[in-house]
């Protein structure tokens, strides 16, 4: 076995890491086990994971249910090509889908991440316009502080100015950006007037309409009140655009309800969800739409929607899903979900320049970047692993976490923010 010194030391000398330098990188900690709420890091101990791997774990590490799901789809198959095939792990992890997401979004696209199915329900969008005699519709309405992944189009639509991408602005197709929209429903009316038209000042170039539903996530976790969400779909209407909720950070419990577009029983054409999909056990992604949609598409000039992954439906991935979403469906998901919201409340108490706490989301915003080594020490330092960034210290958590779970992820933020 090799030392755990000489793996650190390949790691910074040859591997990349999400969003850090090859040649100066940032520390990194090795991990040698998790299980359930905690990870093991080596020299360290357990810790309670309180970014459920970047929000996916949510019924934690080696659950059981799940672990049996791929041992047993093992035994079977790992992957099969799906072009031309199909195989159950499929059939049911899209049958559970449309049966979970709002009704009338029984198509379904397996894709193999969430930037993936954001530019998969894009390219649905643009055919949509094509096979119904509008192709000069190439463009897309959003707003800002919005984020929807790291490949080309995604890039397009995610924050122009404070997002993570703006070195790309010269290069990336040019989008229509709205405000962000308000956090209280009392500012809704106000921003929803200058919304409705910069939409129609720009109606005859729009095919789509995409936004993070409820809580906008890596471009800054800011909540918004959730009328917004009929705005989006009255415009969407109003003007023939495809309206698209990207729900791959929010869906599956973590807002309060199962999706959040239904916290204002708004019904998207497009819907992508992934993340905590699989339960984080897999790469795996959906994109469901309507039959509309489906169909407008199928007319465009191709007559087939124009992608097909090497990975698609990957057999592995589906098992895991399917039995992912039953957990949820037979659990206590949302009695968890108001148990974590509870346990979070007491960020409130943090000295900071503001505290959102939204779901099984806790967000605490600094007045300044944070130091993230010294925030992350901090944190480790009361027995919990953050990934702050910029100047946000936050988490959300598996929702296996104890009470006692969230009191120390709270405690960790806490001493966190202090020194960050």
């Amino acid at each position: 076995m090799t030392a755990p010194a000489d793996l650190l030391a390949f790691d910074r000398e040859h591997l990349w890491h999400p969003y850090t330098s090859m040649t100066d990188p940032v520390p990194t900690r090795l991990v040698t086990g998790a299980s359930g709420s905690r990870i093991v890091l080596d020299g360290v101990g357990e810790v309670v994971d309180g970014m459920a791997s970047w929000w996916s774990a949510i019924h934690g590490y080696r659950h059981p249910v799940l672990d049996e799901a791929v041992r047993r789809q093992l035994d079977r198959m790992a992957h099969v090509m799906f072009g031309g095939l199909t195989h159950e792990p499929a059939v049911e992890v899209a049958r559970r889908l449309i049966d979970l997401t709002p009704a009338g979004l029984d198509r379904v696209f397996l894709a193999d991440s969430g930037s993936v199915s954001v530019e998969v329900a894009m390219k649905m969008a643009l055919q949509f316009q094509r096979g119904t005699g509008r192709p000069e519709r190439t463009r897309f309405l959003t707003v800002r502080g919005g984020y929807h992944g790291d490949t080309f189009d995604c890039m397009s639509v995610c924050d122009p100015d404070g997002g993570m991408h703006t070195m790309w602005s010269g290069v990336l197709p040019q989008q229509v950006f709205g405000e962000r929209p308000p956090r209280f429903a009392d500012d809704v009316d106000t921003w929803a007037a200058g919304f409705r038209e910069l939409a129609a000042e720009h109606a005859d170039g729009l095919a789509g309409l995409i936004v993070e539903p409820l809580l906008q996530g890596a471009g800054g976790m800011h909540p918004y009140a959730a009328d917004c969400l009929r705005v989006f779909r009255e415009v969407a209407d109003d003007h023939g655009l495809v309206l698209i909720f990207d729900e791959i950070a929010t869906g599956f419990g973590r807002t309060g309800t199962l999706f959040a577009s239904e916290a204002a029983e708004v019904r998207p054409d497009v819907l992508c969800v992934g993340k905590a999909l699989t339960g984080g056990y897999l790469s795996m992604a959906a994109v469901l739409c309507t039959a509309e949609i489906a169909r407008g598409l199928s007319v465009s000039d191709s007559g087939v929607l124009m992608h097909g992954p090497t990975f698609m439906g990957n057999p592995l991935a589906c098992a895991v899903a399917a039995a992912s979403l039953d957990l949820l469906t037979d659990g206590n998901w949302a009695a968890d979900v108001q148990r974590i919201n509870a346990g979070l409340q007491a960020l409130h108490r943090i000295d900071a320049e503001d505290v959102r706490v939204l779901g099984a989301v806790g967000v605490v915003q600094l007045d300044h970047p944070v130091d993230t080594e010294k925030a992350t020490a901090a944190a480790l330092a009361h027995g919990v692993w953050l990934r702050p960034f910029r100047d946000l210290i936050y988490t959300m958590p598996p929702y296996v976490c104890t009470d006692e779970d969230i009191a120390a992820i709270c405690a960790g933020i806490a001493a966190a923010a202090e020194v960050a």
